[in-house]
């Protein structure tokens, strides 16, 4: 689409008329020679200069009146719009928190097909359900074991997260949790964060011995910094040792931040727990348009260049042709008749006589 950037320019286009018809012209007083009768000779060959005179006045008026509108025309700086461009600006910025603990690598749990899988795998199978639904979010990746580590930094390339969560492995970051460690991490990673919204999803199977800072404390530094966590138990509740699930320190962490805690005991309580914060931690998608534009101005500014450079080169040759043959002069001479002197201006072959007496 034909857009221009300076509209209001072709408001100027009567402007040349407007000071033609109301600017005084130029006037000079200066006499160079003074003929009594120049007038007479002027009389004579009037016909002939006044209408070449009139046409090529008539000409240079055109012209220069076509190259004004088209200098007037690049001014007003014509644009042509592309289709425009959409693109999703993410409004959240959201961490997953996955413990790589060896307790991970215990088989309580049963795959889509019925058959029994680590509860990493599970995770796996409906984590990266989940990450397939979160279009719009900057997704991050942490896992943790004895120490957190990063594995995904914030991204909307969510195939490139999900397949990087596939590729860990239970006691990759340790055997043992370091949840508290691991949220701090997090809370590290959303110091650069611009997004109005900011999410933890931690989940866990185990109780917290390996974590310098208590994940309650983490919690309490999320919620200074505006950060939700949502907290994920999974495994079995009666499991006593090190392996055991503090169930208290994960609600308190997530009722400390105005998150929420759940509890999954199995594959279809795991669907459902993620299918639930899909439903509570809704997409909002902030789409940015963006329509590029091509400048034109730079095609009637050519022109006009080119239409002015082809008049002066046409009157260039206009007048050599013009000057070179004919020859000017005048002579007196006598009136056979009337005996009685004349003056003749000779011009082109024609000739125009003047009584002088």
């Amino acid at each position: 689409m034909l857009t221009f950037a300076y509209p209001w320019l072709f408001l100027l286009a009567p402007l040349p008329f407007l000071v033609y018809r109301f600017v005084p012209p130029r006037t000079n007083s200066n006499i160079a020679v003074r003929t009594p009768f120049l007038d007479r000779v002027r009389q004579a060959t009037s016909g002939e200069l006044n209408t070449d005179a009139s046409d090529s006045m008539h000409s240079s008026l055109a012209i220069l009146a076509v190259v004004w509108l088209l200098v007037l025309l690049a001014l007003t700086r014509p644009q042509w719009l592309e289709p425009p461009i959409e693109k999703n600006v993410p409004t959240r910025d959201l961490l997953l928190l996955v413990d790589l603990s060896g307790s991970m690598d215990q088989k309580d749990f049963t795959s889509a097909g019925g058959k029994p899988i680590t509860r990493l795998e599970a995770v796996k199978e409906v984590l990266g359900d989940f990450l397939t639904r979160r279009e719009g979010d900057r997704v991050g990746l942490v896992v943790f074991g004895n120490a957190p580590f990063l594995q995904v930094p914030f991204t909307t390339d969510l195939e490139l997260c999900r397949q990087l969560l596939d590729e860990t492995a239970v006691r990759m970051a340790g055997p043992r949790t370091a949840l508290g460690d691991a949220i701090g991490l997090g809370i590290h990673l959303f110091d650069n964060s611009e997004a109005p919204m900011k999410t933890i999803i931690a989940l866990t199977d185990g109780n917290d011995t390996a974590s310098s800072v208590p994940p309650v404390e983490a919690a309490r530094v999320a919620k200074d910094r505006d950060i939700t966590i949502y907290t994920i138990a999974m495994g079995n509740p009666k499991t006593v040792g090190e392996e055991k699930l503090d169930q208290v320190s994960l609600r308190s962490v997530a009722d400390e931040t105005g998150g929420s805690y759940f509890l999954a005991l199995d594959r279809k309580q795991l669907v459902e727990v993620y299918a639930e914060l899909d439903k509570v931690q809704t997409r909002k998608v902030k789409t940015v348009s963006y329509r590029p534009h091509r400048d034109l101005f730079f095609w009637p500014l050519g022109v006009a260049l080119l239409i002015s450079l082809l008049s002066h080169l046409w009157m260039l040759l206009v007048n050599r042709r013009s000057l070179a043959p004919e020859k000017s002069s005048m002579r007196l001479q006598v009136n056979p008749r009337t005996f009685e002197l004349e003056t003749v201006a000779v011009s082109g072959g024609k000739k125009g006589a003047v009584d002088v007496r």
